[in-house]
């Protein structure tokens, strides 16, 4: 085999192991059927356990305002203005060290390991015992102040992100955070989730669509995300084909250089 030959095979392979094909930046591909739309299952995520420093907001209302005005931290305007995330860190009622927050008349209440469905219900018995009838016709909303992920990694902007909804899955959590860099690893997508057990770790697939069936799929408060790199980063020919022809050309140029003026 010539030294040309070798030239031209060496050339190939770099060109198509550094290159990132396609299959690896589209997402939930149907890999397993032929179905142009297959059905996916969806899987019931489980409800979440509140855990130490979450934030709260607690609104109770009733027939008549002044009643609860002293039970809510922040009052009722009439413009419809969405709170910042810094009111409701300071106004809402943050879960200490010991799994309670502070209310105003009612004290401490734990609610560590609870749902906010069992604290807005837990709230709303301990008014109608203590403090009203049930003429005054209590209405009691519990929320996190916020949806609140952190990720880190391969994607266009990394750090702790906040979304007013109440539920938020993997995409919905990249596409925010400006989706997955060209280098990043979809097919390796971890997830860290604190839960009053300890910490657990998955890796999604993000190109598959089954992974649309994960109990990873949709996230919960405070799981943190991390974009794996893939390892086109580390070789540095480039992303694409025109990016990795133009790197070997420069190579080539630099040794022909080189070798010339040895040769002199």
């Amino acid at each position: 085999m010539t030294r040309k030959s070798i030239c031209i095979l060496l050339l190939i392979s770099a060109l198509f192991t550094s290159c990132i094909p396609i299959k690896d930046l589209t997402y939930l591909q149907d890999k397993n059927s032929s179905s142009e739309h297959p059905n996916i299952a969806a899987v019931e995520s489980k409800p979440y356990r509140l855990q130490v420093n979450d934030v709260l907001s607690i609104n109770i209302k009733a027939i008549d305002p002044k009643l609860v005005a002293i039970f809510n931290t922040t009052e009722n305007t009439s413009a419809a203005t969405a709170k910042s995330e810094a009111v409701l860190y300071f106004d809402g009622f943050t879960v200490d060290d010991h799994g309670n927050i502070r209310m105003p008349i009612l004290g401490e209440i734990n609610v560590i390991g609870y749902t906010l469905e069992e604290v807005r219900v837990n709230i709303e018995k301990k008014l109608l015992e203590e403090h009203f009838k049930s003429e005054a016709n209590i209405f009691v909303t519990v929320k996190l102040a916020g949806f609140r992920y952190t990720i880190n990694g391969e994607v266009g902007s990394t750090g702790t992100k906040t979304l007013f909804q109440e539920r938020v899955n993997i995409m919905e959590a990249i596409a925010n955070s400006g989706d997955i860099t060209t280098v990043g690893n979809r097919k390796s997508v971890t997830i860290i989730r604190q839960t009053p057990t300890g910490v657990q770790m998955h890796d999604l697939d993000l190109t598959d669509v089954n992974v649309m069936k994960s109990p990873y799929y949709n996230l919960q408060p405070n799981d943190y995300i991390y974009v794996k790199p893939l390892r086109q980063k580390t070789w540095g020919t480039g992303q694409t084909g025109i990016q990795s022809i133009g790197t070997i050309i420069t190579l080539l140029s630099l040794a022909t250089t080189v070798y010339l003026i040895i040769k002199n």
